[in-house]
């Protein structure tokens, strides 16, 4: 039997950081451009909001970077389920079941249990997790041919781009590329149970879930090259720097011909530039964390070990008076640098609370 591999602390470091943005870092560095001057700390500021429909900012990277790592995870999960002597129906099954439950807890975030389902949002972020891994790990399980499993993501980005771009919509025509006139938005009013997030169309919609299940299964072409590898490569770096600049370079042909990069309708032109640049990330964390002995990278994996946790108890829990507790008086103390000092606080509070669950080894994995 084949031994089991050594997890990888680049993919955990890289999910940690993707959630640090998600959970609170955002937040110091717009409470640092209100308490200075900062050039820098401005535009960190800027890039740290969504943009309102067209174009890229740094905070519409946090969530394809969040569904990238999950697809490069998937050579690792099945395949060692399949060499545990899983059956074919068994990993299926394994592959569904994570999905609806990932689609349950996305509903349970959007307030499910307050019971009013008039007015429950049934699209979540957790829920397109769940959605776009379960099309991309039956691919890459039922499709052992690489040269097949590379067309079937070649395909999904074309069939997005025809429905996006060529296919005419009801009262509006054909590649309006608006909030109200794209085809996800009519997809979404069309079909989709529920609350639309945006009202007109839902950025977590129907065609996003398709969509967005692309840049998943490009992240198990990753995972299979670094599984496959004994050990870390220099080889490995170059060919995912240049997969990422190529992917980036696409996205920009896309781009200068008029099909934008839109995040909210998961355009295929983000997909590109989301693929690259998570690429480009996935190169950089696993150079600078897998290739030396020492872990350095240990506060990240905490956070990156246990993602879906702290995701859920920040909706759940209320962090922030906690921060202020212990944190307060510094913070009255600090002036105009007290909302840093608070955010940093509820950072912090936030870490420990994953780190007493590491060593309890309590890990929310479904």
């Amino acid at each position: 039997m084949e031994q089991k591999p050594a997890r990888l602390r680049s993919l955990d470091a890289l999910r940690g950081f993707d959630m640090l943005w998600i959970i609170g870092l955002d937040s110091v560095f717009h409470a640092l451009a209100k308490a200075t001057d900062n050039s820098f700390f401005h535009l960190m500021s800027e890039q740290l909001h969504h943009v309102p429909w067209e174009g890229l900012r740094l905070y519409d990277l946090i969530f394809p970077l969040f569904m990238f790592p999950s697809g490069v995870s998937i050579p690792f999960a099945l395949t060692s389920r399949m060499n545990r002597g899983w059956s074919r129906r068994q990993i299926l099954l394994f592959i569904a079941r994570r999905a609806f439950i990932l689609v349950f807890l996305g509903m349970v975030y959007n307030g499910l249990l307050d019971l009013r389902f008039d007015t429950l949002r049934v699209a979540s972020v957790i829920g397109q997790i769940g959605l776009a891994y379960g099309i991309a790990a039956t691919v890459w399980y039922l499709i052992q041919n690489v040269k097949l499993r590379a067309a079937v993501l070649a395909g999904i980005l074309i069939l997005v781009a025809v429905l996006q771009l060529m296919i005419p919509v009801p009262g509006f025509g054909v590649g309006v590329l608006t909030p109200e006139g794209i085809f996800n938005s009519w997809l979404d009013r069309t079909i989709l149970p529920g609350r639309l997030h945006a009202g007109v169309y839902d950025p977590e919609g129907l065609l996003c879930i398709f969509s967005s299940a692309a840049l998943t299964l490009a992240g198990t072409f990753a995972g299979q090259v670094l599984r496959a590898a004994p050990a870390p490569r220099v080889r490995t770096l170059y060919w995912f720097a240049g997969a990422g600049v190529v992917s980036i370079l696409l996205g920009a042909a896309c781009q200068a011909l008029g099909y934008p990069p839109i995040k909210s309708a998961w355009t295929t032109t983000f997909n590109f530039y989301a693929g690259g640049i998570s690429l480009l990330l996935l190169a950089f964390f696993h150079g600078v964390v897998d290739f030396p002995k020492r872990n350095w990278s240990f506060p990240l994996q905490v956070v990156g070990m246990n993602p879906l946790t702290i995701y859920l108890l920040t909706r759940i829990v209320a962090f922030e008076p906690v921060a202020e507790f212990f944190a307060g008086g510094v913070a009255r103390l600090s002036g105009a640098f007290g909302p840093v000092v608070l955010a940093v606080a509820l950072l912090i509070v936030e870490w420990l609370v994953l780190w007493f669950l590491y060593r309890k080894k309590v890990f929310l994995r479904i």
